[in-house]
């Protein structure tokens, strides 16, 4: 494995550590406070950053089936940061999140775990 591709690797898993938490304590609080924006904000760099990594690393053709399952990872979680600070400028921390974007933001993130766990799997088979 080639050292861009490692330090994706670490870099994906402190993505998956910042949107987890940041992921979790909006579902528990189902409001968006600063920790919550800080977190998933800081999940999306390290995701793209991670993503980045991976591609230069890696001898295979971008456009794979795990490529193409991480690329949309990847989009619902910024959609979800979108709209995420949208609805902060907008409403601030002291208004529940609507139940659309609550359960977006779940299934954006099992989405990316998802992605996240077969990429895993395909290195750990190699």
């Amino acid at each position: 494995m080639k050292i861009i591709s490692m330090i994706g690797a670490v870099i994906v898993t402190l993505a998956l550590i910042s949107y987890s938490i940041g992921v979790i304590t909006e579902q528990r609080r189902k409001r968006i406070i600063k920790t919550v924006l800080i977190f998933i904000t800081l999940g999306i760099i390290l995701d793209i950053t991670a993503t980045i990594c991976m591609i230069v690393g890696s001898s295979n053709t971008p456009f794979t089936l795990h490529g193409f399952l991480g690329y949309s990872a990847l989009v619902a979680m910024l959609i979800d940061v979108v709209m995420i600070w949208k609805f902060y400028k907008k409403n601030g921390s002291n208004t529940d999140v609507p139940k659309s974007l609550h359960r977006y933001t779940l299934l954006a993130y099992v989405w990316w775990v998802v992605a996240y766990i077969t990429g895993s799997m395909i290195v750990m088979m190699k």
